[in-house]
């Protein structure tokens, strides 16, 4: 595997970020779903990254405050490249996302997922809090999970 690179995203990202999502869809989010990731990245969103492989954008996610009381971060809109998985790059933004949330004092890390990836986050000591049928979209479930840290 070739290195994987991180980098803020910025407001020509756009078309790229959206070809992730298209890329994923329907497998990993709901049609519907769109509207709101094309709403999210057009309010140029802080702490959102890409991550690159040899000079190609191959995914994106955010780690954001929610309570900051609490310490307590979301890890919001991780894509990946379905033609990247399997290549240890969605391992590689689970281990950069952990070290960012501990090194900013994060107890715990929410994440809301869909039943078909619920399985790659549990890997990394994610619990689902609750299932929310039809949550995201006819026939995608809507899974909240955390990982205490």
């Amino acid at each position: 595997m070739n290195r994987v690179m991180f980098r803020s995203y910025l407001k020509t990202d756009k078309q790229i970020c959206l070809d992730l999502f298209d890329a994923n869809c329907p497998e990993y989010f709901a049609p519907n779903e769109r509207a709101d990731y094309l709403e999210f990245l057009a309010a140029d969103p802080n702490n959102y990254e890409l991550c690159e492989v040899a000079g190609s954008v191959v995914g994106a996610f955010g780690l954001f405050d929610i309570d900051t009381r609490a310490n307590e971060k979301a890890l919001n809109w991780i894509l990946l490249d379905p033609q990247a998985q399997g290549r240890g790059i969605g391992s590689t933004i689970m281990a950069r996302v952990t070290a960012s949330a501990m090194a900013a004092g994060t107890t715990v890390v929410h994440i809301a997922t869909s039943h078909k990836a619920k399985a790659f986050f549990e890997k990394f000591g994610a619990q689902i809090q609750s299932i929310t049928d039809d949550g995201w979209g006819p026939g995608m479930h809507r899974v909240d999970m955390s990982i205490s840290l």
